[in-house]
């Protein structure tokens, strides 16, 4: 029994070190980490949530329920952070209490929330019983003080798109970009336009890259999407730089290469495989239907 008690007490030590490791990999250090813990519950719940949308019937209905995942996610992790605590001190004082398994969880529980209707007896049990109430009230501070880092790279990436929605269309199309500022005759306004945009990726690649969930936060409306916008601006300077090169502000070629760093920060850091250098003649998913649908649109704003 002895031997068990204090196998027990190892245990507790790993899941409380691992579970520090998952809290500072995922709300301190600000490289975009995955602690184990995290991916695997966040794979899990993300993947539910999909499950649930593929059976609705329209898109709207799905938009509303995928708008919640990342949302109760972040509540969830929190609850899953503190759990792991609660069992990792239970099992550190189970031993060096010398009470039942049970009483255990429930001084951990006492402490780690504060409550104080549960103390052990002893100086060791007594510095577990410190910790375990030091770490409840700072893993909580903690997710408090990343909701507001959250928002706020969230509201920057979404006022640039809402203002995208009058020159793009909604959803967002490159042509339409084009055609629209051809036809209301603000063609020299694009060099703006395009170093607003340089700019957003920047952000956009910095704070997702960090935040790993602002990926998964969706847009307020349901037809808006970052991603959507993003191509579509890249498509609008891409289209630009081929039919008007001589018109092409330079913060068009400087748009087009923020945007595609950013989308390639935030595929390594989702492990998505994609090719470094692809070369000019490799397959597209557009196709040539589609690429003169374009073009057509441009030519009836009265692109030169």
């Amino acid at each position: 029994m002895n031997v068990l008690r204090w196998l027990v007490f190892a245990l507790g030590i790993v899941l409380v070190l691992g579970n520090w490791l998952s809290v500072i990999r995922t709300l301190v250090a600000p490289r975009g980490f995955y602690s184990r813990v995290f991916s695997f519950f966040t794979t899990a719940w993300r993947n539910a949530f999909l499950f649930l949308a593929r059976r609705l019937p329209d898109y709207r209905a799905k938009d509303r329920l995928l708008s919640l995942q990342e949302p109760t996610l972040v509540l969830a992790l929190l609850a899953i952070w503190l759990t792991i605590f609660l069992t990792g001190f239970a099992f550190i004082i189970w031993p060096l209490s010398h009470v039942t398994i049970a009483r255990a969880f429930e001084i951990a529980g006492s402490s780690e929330f504060t409550l104080g209707f549960a103390t052990p007896t002893g100086p060791a049990p007594m510095a577990v019983v410190f910790m375990t109430a030091a770490t409840g009230v700072v893993v909580i501070a903690l997710q408090v003080g990343f909701l507001p880092t959250l928002y706020n790279g969230y509201n920057r990436r979404e006022t640039l798109l809402t203002l995208l929605e009058s020159r793009a269309g909604s959803p967002a199309w490159g042509p339409e970009i084009l055609s629209r500022h051809a036809n209301v005759g603000l063609m020299e306004n694009l060099a703006e336009f395009y170093e607003q945009w340089e700019k957003w990726s920047a952000d956009v690649g910095e704070s997702h890259t960090t935040y790993p969930s602002l990926l998964y936060f969706r847009s307020p409306k349901p037809l808006a999407s970052w991603i959507t916008g993003l191509l579509a601006v890249l498509d609008s300077a891409a289209l630009l730089l081929a039919f008007s090169p001589d018109l092409s502000p330079i913060q068009a070629r400087l748009c087009l290469r923020m945007g595609f760093t950013a989308m390639r920060d935030i595929a390594q850091v989702l492990r998505f495989q994609f090719e470094e250098d692809p070369l000019p003649t490799n397959e597209i998913l557009l196709t040539y239907e589609d690429f003169v649908k374009g073009v057509e649109r441009m030519r009836q704003g009265g692109f030169p």
